[in-house]
């Protein structure tokens, strides 16, 4: 059996089912008469804010572990460069980096001396034996080391917590002191549970302001708008805190910039300036070019102050530019600027997007074959192309394949009229990718291409090998080659819909198709299924049907949560904060 997700999770649970049972005793006396409560489900988008909130963040400590979805516990030992050091505390990780920067090569290399124990998000404890333990933990994080916690906004404590029956009727109440307490009480609840806080209660943003909020829904407002309000530094640049006045000057001017969110006083501005390119030159002039290509140019210049560099833009149109703004960080392909009262800017490199150079993205193009994980087509989503493989060939030939669909086209890439490559895409049997997608993203797994304030949008993932060398891949290809399959359980945005889609056997073949067969066991429908590792390194299955399929609303790129050799669990994340739910059991 292999399991391909938290084990500390249910460690977690465990814990707290426990702990809550000891205090049931705890849970008086009911909320007075007129007390401000409102249940809410444990599963829902707020629940899951007031998680993320109260999260352990494993981030101060990423020099050592390379991961923020946990920690090291105080104290165990490092070697670096054949010297062993006593880790005590949060002060020797800065001895840690000043070896680093010490070091004559660029080459930091750190052994850690095992057993240690880590802390979860949840913060269940863990004993990890070995690096590759500790690796396979640290996967679970996002790319770049980011984790879900949310640190630029936290909870003033004590905070009263209600618990209510199915009619909606308080049965307790419980008191948390810190985010351990209020994250362990949320760890040990099933997804129906009913909750409640005795509101109003308050919140400090990271600058010290304090929100009072009065019912979930300014509560749930409160969270969102302040995820992203400051640097969580979840990223595992140690040196991000060495800002200098030439390097930010020498960032700015080395390539344009792409304007990726814009606040003033607090309201946003993003959607008027998204994709606006800035083009800073050594002269202390700025040009920016608008989505149409039209010119707007200003001057800048920075400063330093005891409290931090400063970058002044002065323009005669960009009014919500102007201003003095003050750098809370540089690096990792963004520039973030802020100033108090609601006021940030956030730039993002720029260097592989706008350029002039065909083979920037053409060369990419050709590496490899590269699937679809996500395409709109004027605002529809096209789930019947997930899992389809484009190749690119060198004569500007391309072809889109599922294995027994072939579509032959051309493509070329372009430049737009802000400078930003394109890559044209002309296919007569498949409307829905012929299109002129502009580059938002090049990495060296995953493209995207999209349009600001419209809705076209196609994501590719790289396949050069069709994962057939990876292990985890090829057993849960094995396990659903020439099998039959019933659906257990599935949801969309948790709302349930198994009735509609069970009583029916799935049967997955070796060529990658699915067989969807009635109680006569007579072939209804087929679709397909594809299983690979995605381009954060975790897993996934793509389910497609063609759109005039009754099964197609089952189509979607899903994670794999769970996978045993009788049950396969799979999650897609929507847009919205909810997600998509399907089991598969074995026949």
């Amino acid at each position: 059996m292999k399991k391909f997700f938290s084990y500390a999770l249910y460690l977690g649970l465990l814990v707290v089912a426990l702990s809550l049972t000891s205090c049931q005793e705890e849970f008086e006396p009911l909320p007075e008469e007129g007390a401000q409560t409102e249940s809410i489900a444990a599963s829902s988008s707020t629940a899951k804010l007031i998680e993320d909130t109260c999260s352990n963040d494993g981030s101060f400590d990423n020099i050592v572990d390379e991961s923020s979805c946990f920690n090291i516990n105080f104290p165990y030992t490092v070697k670096i460069d054949g010297v062993e050091l006593v880790v005590n505390g949060k002060q020797d990780l800065e001895v840690i980096e000043e070896v680093f920067d010490a070091l004559d090569d660029d080459e930091d290399v750190l052994d850690i001396i095992f057993p240690v124990t880590i802390t979860m998000a949840d913060y269940a404890e863990i004993t990890i034996n070995g690096i590759d333990d500790l690796r396979e933990m640290a996967q679970q994080c996002k790319e770049g080391g980011e984790d879900d916690d949310i640190e630029c906004i936290d909870f003033v404590y004590p905070i009263t917590l209600y618990t209510f029956d199915l009619s909606n009727e308080a049965t307790g109440n419980i008191s948390v002191e810190d985010d351990r307490e209020l994250r362990r009480f949320f760890a040990g609840l099933d997804k129906d549970n009913l909750i409640g806080i005795d509101f109003p209660i308050t919140l400090k943003l990271y600058d010290g302001t304090d929100i009072k909020v009065n019912s979930n829904a300014e509560l749930a407002n409160a969270i969102e708008n302040a995820k992203e309000l400051c640097d969580e530094d979840d990223d595992n640049d140690h040196n991000d805190d060495d800002f200098t006045q030439e390097g930010l000057e020498d960032y700015l001017i080395e390539c344009p910039l792409l304007v990726k969110e814009v606040k003033r006083n607090d309201q946003s501005q993003t959607e008027q300036y998204f994709d606006y390119v800035m083009d800073f030159k050594d002269d202390g002039s700025v040009t920016v070019k608008d989505r149409e290509g039209n010119d707007m140019t200003g001057a800048w210049s920075t400063r330093e102050t005891e409290f931090g560099l400063l970058l002044k833009l002065d323009f005669d149109t960009l009014v919500d530019f102007n201003m003095e703004w003050f750098l809370y960080d540089q690096g990792e392909g963004m520039v973030k600027l802020h100033v108090s009262d609601g006021n940030r800017i956030v730039l993002k490199s720029g260097c592989d997007i706008i350029n002039e150079d065909p083979n920037t993205l053409g060369g990419a193009l050709r590496e490899c074959s590269w699937i679809i994980k996500k395409v709109y087509n004027d605002g529809q989503e096209i789930k019947r192309l997930l899992g389809f493989e484009f190749n690119f060939e060198a004569e500007g030939v391309v072809t889109l394949s599922n294995n027994d669909v072939v579509s032959e086209g051309t493509w070329e890439i372009t430049t737009n009229a802000q400078g930003r490559l394109v890559m044209a895409v002309t296919m007569g049997d498949e409307e829905a990718v012929s299109f002129e997608w502009p580059l938002s993203h090049l990495g060296n797994d995953r493209l995207k291409f999209e349009i600001a304030e419209t809705d076209y949008e196609l994501i590719l993932e790289r396949n050069c090998d069709n994962d057939d060398n990876d292990e985890d891949v090829t057993w849960i290809r094995g396990l659903f080659n020439d099998s039959q399959w019933e659906i257990a359980l599935y949801s969309q945005n948790e709302d349930p819909l198994t009735e509609a889609f069970d009583g029916f056997t799935y049967e997955f073949n070796v060529d990658g198709t699915i067989s969807v067969l009635d109680q006569d066991l007579v072939a209804i429908s087929v679709g397909n299924w594809y299983v690979y590792r995605n381009s954060d390194g975790k897993l996934e299955m793509i389910v497609r049907f063609g759109s005039e399929s009754n099964f197609y609303p089952l189509g979607n790129d899903y994670l794999i949560v769970e996978v045993e050799e009788n049950r396969l669990e799979l999650k897609h994340g929507n847009d919205d904060g909810d997600y998509d739910h399907l089991v598969f059991e074995k026949k």
